[in-house]
């Protein structure tokens, strides 16, 4: 399936969000431009409604369905965070959803997509990682005939977590550099469609985890290769990409580096003490690719995107215990 969203798409859900989604800030770092040499800028989408920019793409989509779509009820599979967009939109919408998510999904999100979703959402926590969880949710759409919401494979979906990039490069007009965390490639593809038509010079870089990286495993063939996956603090990045959002991303990325899993959970501390922000493991992966001098920032504006910050209180406990000074 070609997916291949435009400018326009974004603009068209710039204006659908407005008012529905809350604009986060762009703001400077002192310490971490202090720290790499470079003039880095956090967008802190762990600001944002759910807790993620994941909320973006989810009602875009969810809104764009038509009555006899919203009547056959939908089907998503998620890491966690994009539930919670399909969930809040089931619910205004008088919609049923039933969401499949892996044992992997944090406490925190589950227990947000039930509370958000009330009686309009069944939730079912399959198997161990994303994977599992999406096998289950086209299983469903075959077996009821429900409409499947992607979490990134989708036309509405990149259109809406575009609207990110477009306001980052609207707020810091002269990056040369955005870095964003890379999952499924959703974010990192609307990021590059709205950032790359405004300045075709800010570079795009992914970043994903050793423990899931086949952005980084497949980049430089061109063709989407299988990885072993290891349990990982950046749990909303894991999980196979399409070959589709792997062309995509051919079009206007720069290309794909991965972080140890005790650089992002460094990251998550540094970001906890000294920016005082609560971020999940899959929006600390580009701290943690600065901070680790993977991508080399230098002398270079760049903008690092937050992504969310829906991580378990036991869990950030233990990575504060151990990674704060």
């Amino acid at each position: 399936m070609k997916i291949d969203p435009q400018m326009t798409d974004v603009l068209l859900a710039a204006r659908f969000l407005q008012g529905r989604i809350r604009r986060t800030p762009t703001e400077r770092s002192e310490l971490l431009s202090r720290l790499t040499g470079g003039e880095v800028f956090l967008k802190w989408e762990n600001q944002q409604i759910c807790g993620s920019f994941k909320i973006r793409g989810a009602l875009n989509k969810m809104y764009s369905l038509t009555a006899e779509e919203r009547g056959r009820g939908v089907v998503t599979a998620s890491s966690g965070n994009h539930a919670q967009g399909v969930a809040m939109a089931a619910r205004a919408l008088s919609t049923r959803a039933v969401i499949c998510v892996p044992g992997v999904c944090p406490e925190t999100k589950q227990a947000a997509i039930r509370r958000l979703g009330g009686d309009k959402v069944e939730l079912k926590v399959t198997g161990h990682f994303y994977d599992d969880a999406e096998d289950e949710a086209h299983r469903l759409q075959q077996e009821q005939g429900m409409t499947y919401i992607s979490s990134h494979a989708d036309h509405y979906v990149i259109s809406g977590a575009g609207t990110l990039g477009l306001e980052m490069i609207m707020d810091e007009p002269e990056l040369d550099m955005i870095i964003v965390p890379a999952g499924g490639g959703g974010l990192i593809n609307g990021v590059a469609i709205a950032v790359k038509a405004l300045n075709p010079d800010t570079r795009i870089w992914g970043v994903q985890s050793v423990a899931s990286n086949p952005f980084v495993v497949s980049w430089p063939g061109g063709k989407v290769l299988e990885v072993a996956y290891q349990d990982s603090l950046a749990d909303g990045l894991t999980g196979l990409i399409p070959q589709s959002l792997l062309d995509l991303a051919k079009k206007k990325v720069t290309g794909f580096v991965d972080v140890e899993e005790a650089d992002i959970a460094k990251a998550i501390a540094f970001l906890h003490s000294n920016h005082h922000q609560v971020v999940e493991g899959s929006g600390a992966v580009g701290v943690s690719a600065v901070m680790t001098g993977r991508i080399p920032v230098k002398g270079l504006r760049v903008g690092v995107v937050i992504s969310g910050g829906n991580i378990d209180h036991p869990r950030l406990l233990e990575i504060l215990k151990e990674y704060t000074d």
